[in-house]
């Protein structure tokens, strides 16, 4: 495993809701990280419980995460070490209420 891939295991294994994001939770700078940050707080998750992880900051970790996810885009969140997908599918998961499940919030 390459010391990217390490990065990201760890951060995957040691976050308990994590998201692989372009911008921050509070200044998103992608549509898409957008919505998957305001799905998680519309799940009623605090805010602070998220660990978000800026791309745009690091491209080892940008690249990396689409081999480590084997997922072609961004965002990716993690809840408890395992893999959930995108912003159109965490949508999809909150509308049939099954992300909410995951967290263990109530929407």
């Amino acid at each position: 495993m390459s010391d990217t891939q390490q990065r990201i295991d760890d951060l995957v294994k040691h976050n308990d809701i994590l998201l692989f994001m372009k911008g921050t939770a509070s200044f998103p700078q992608c549509g898409f990280s957008g919505r998957a940050i305001q799905v998680l707080k519309a799940c009623g998750v605090d805010p602070k419980a998220i660990t978000t992880v800026n791309v745009l900051e690091d491209a080892e970790i940008r690249n990396g995460i689409k081999d480590y996810s084997n997922w072609p885009t961004i965002p990716q969140l993690y809840v408890k070490g395992e893999f959930i997908g995108g912003s159109d599918i965490m949508m999809e998961m909150y509308e049939s209420g099954e992300l909410q499940s995951m967290l263990g919030t109530q929407a």
